[in-house]
């Protein structure tokens, strides 16, 4: 990850460390269903931030 960014995870890591797809964890933030992060529309592409803090207390576990 970029310098600045060491507080975040990607979707991919999230979706891992859950047991889910990258799919589920990118509908999940879009639908405000996963509290553990946020989805953006900016034109037609999606971007998302999940930060480490957020998800270890949404799900428990500990993010390396």
């Amino acid at each position: 990850m970029r310098s600045g960014n060491e507080n975040r995870i990607s979707v991919e890591q999230a979706a891992k460390l859950l047991g889910a797809s990258p799919q589920f964890i990118r509908i999940g933030l879009q639908q405000g269903m996963l509290d553990f992060g946020m989805a953006v529309k900016m034109s037609r592409q999606w971007t998302y931030v999940i930060t480490k803090q957020k998800f270890e207390e949404a799900t428990g576990i500990k993010v390396k």
